[in-house]
């Protein structure tokens, strides 16, 4: 377990669809979703909004740039009665479509039809089930929002 993280872990995955409605899915090398075909994901980093992290860890991983529009869902455990172990889902629009991986942490990325992962059984249960609810309506990022200077907020972010 990865103790430098606390017991309070925050990620965050992005559902990347392109014009084709493919989804960008990866496997990666290490940990529970080794093997198996997912999302790409991360944790937040100090400094950064959830939004911000998102873009960059589907950057880091695939390669591709793309824009949030706006919240899926939350996907939130316990882990050994210790870690609170929680990530944030997002929609996800790519900017481009050429695929370059992360060699370090992912084994393959790919642009695939979700029929396609409905099929295959190294498809993960975070991608089994979206495909079975679908993945709208999202929650929208609501712009221009400051609750006020004696929270002291250098980013603050509200998706209703």
């Amino acid at each position: 377990m990865n103790q430098k993280r606390g017991n309070v872990w925050l990620a965050v995955c992005g559902l990347v669809i392109d014009k084709k409605g493919r989804w960008l899915v990866v496997k990666k090398k290490y940990g529970g979703a080794k093997g198996k075909w997912t999302l790409p994901a991360g944790f937040v980093e100090a400094g950064e909004t959830a939004d911000e992290a998102v873009k960059r860890e589907v950057l880091e991983e695939t390669g591709i740039v793309c824009r949030v529009d706006g919240l899926l869902g939350l996907r939130t455990g316990v882990i050994e009665e210790l870690v609170s172990d929680n990530m944030i889902l997002f929609a996800c629009t790519p900017e481009n479509t050429t695929l370059f991986i992360q060699e370090r942490e992912i084994e393959v990325a790919r642009w695939m039809a979700p029929e396609q992962l409905t099929f295959d059984k190294n498809s993960s249960l975070m991608l089994r089930e979206l495909m079975k609810t679908g993945v709208f309506p999202l929650q929208k990022e609501k712009p221009g929002l400051n609750p006020g200077s004696q929270f002291g907020y250098t980013a603050y972010k509200l998706f209703l």
